[in-house]
C-alpha cells in the first residue's frame, strides 16, 4: 500500500485567495501525480463498480439520492469522476447513458483500465468543472461524489455550469466536506475536536512549491454559500444530507474516522433540481 511518500510533497502551506486558472492548474498537476497512490489506497473501499458518496461509506444503493427508479432512462454526467467508479456502478444498474469528466488525465487512465477489467465502459473527457464541454440542457442528472466542487474557487460558477447542462426537471446531487469541518484541524483523533480557525474564513487551503506556485488547492464555503450558489444557478434546493458515522465502520481516511465521525458531521450532500 502506498505511504505518504507516494503523494506529492505538500511543501509550504498557506491560506490565501486563488484564481480559477491557478486552482485548475494545481488540481490537474496534483491529481495526475497522486492518482496511482490514491487508487491503490482507496480503490478497494470505493469499489471498481461502486457508488460511495463519502468516507462515512454511504452508498447510492442505500441512499437513492439520484432516484434511479425515475431517472434510469435519462442521461447522467459525473463531474470530477476520478476513475469513474460511481458512473460505472450506474452502468451496472442499467443506466445506458452516463459520461464522466475529470481534470486529471491520470485518473481517466485508471478509469479506462477499470473499464477493461470490469466490462462496464464509461465515456470520459478531460475537462474543467468551471467550463463543461457540453451543450445546454444535455443531461437529466448531474452528480459528483467529492469530485470537482471543493477544488474550484468560484463554486457558484461550477454550480451554474451544472445547472446550465441540466434539462428542465433535472437533478443535481453532490457531496463535499461539511463546511463546519473547516473550523477543526485535519485530525481524525480526539485532538481534532478543538476549533482552531474561523468558520467564516473563506481563504483557500493552498500547498505551494518553492516558487510560491499552488500545487494543491482546496476551497471553503459556508453552508449558506453553497445554498446561495445553488439558488443562484437557478436550481431549487431539495435536501441536505449529513451522513452519520455507522457502527462497525472503523476506516480512517484523512481527517475522517470513527472518533470524530460519531460526534460532528464530516460530509454534506446537497440535492437540487432545475425547475420545469
Amino acid at each position: 500500500m502506498p505511504d505518504e511518500a507516494d503523494y506529492p510533497d505538500p511543501g509550504r502551506v498557506e491560506r490565501r485567495a486563488v484564481d480559477p486558472e491557478e486552482s485548475a492548474r494545481a488540481g490537474r498537476l496534483w491529481w495526475d501525480a497522486a492518482a496511482d497512490a490514491y487508487q491503490a489506497d482507496h480503490g478497494g473501499f470505493l469499489g471498481d463498480t461502486g457508488f460511495v458518496w463519502c468516507p462515512e461509506g454511504l452508498t447510492e444503493a442505500d441512499a437513492d439520492l439520484l432516484d434511479l427508479a425515475n431517472t434510469r432512462g435519462g442521461r447522467f454526467l459525473e463531474v470530477g469522476c476520478g476513475a469513474g467508479q460511481c458512473a460505472r456502478w450506474l452502468r451496472s444498474q442499467g443506466v445506458r447513458e452516463v459520461v464522466g469528466v475529470d481534470l486529471a488525465r491520470r485518473q481517466l487512465q485508471h478509469a479506462r483500465r477499470i473499464d477493461e477489467e470490469t466490462g462496464f465502459g464509461v465515456p470520459t473527457a478531460q475537462a474543467d468543472a468551471q467550463r463543461l464541454p457540453f451543450a445546454d440542457a444535455s443531461f437529466d442528472v448531474v452528480f459528483s461524489a467529492f469530485g470537482a466542487f471543493p477544488f474550484v474557487p468560484a463554486a457558484a460558477d461550477a454550480l451554474a455550469e451544472a445547472g446550465r447542462v441540466l434539462r428542465p426537471g433535472g437533478r443535481l446531487v453532490f457531496s463535499v466536506t461539511h463546511p463546519v469541518r473547516w473550523c477543526f484541524p485535519d485530525d481524525p483523533t480526539e485532538h481534532g475536536f478543538t476549533v482552531h480557525q474561523s468558520y467564516f474564513d473563506r481563504r483557500a487551503y493552498v500547498e505551494e512549491d518553492e516558487r510560491g506556485r499552488a500545487v494543491y488547492v482546496e476551497h471553503h464555503l459556508t453552508v449558506g454559500d453553497w445554498i446561495r450558489g445553488i439558488t443562484g444557478a437557478g436550481l431549487v434546493l431539495r435536501d441536505v444530507v449529513e451522513p452519520e458515522w455507522p457502527e462497525g465502520h472503523d476506516r480512517v481516511w484523512g481527517g475522517w474516522g470513527p472518533v470524530r465521525g460519531r460526534m460532528i458531521p464530516g460530509t454534506a450532500i446537497f440535492s437540487a433540481v432545475r425547475p420545469g
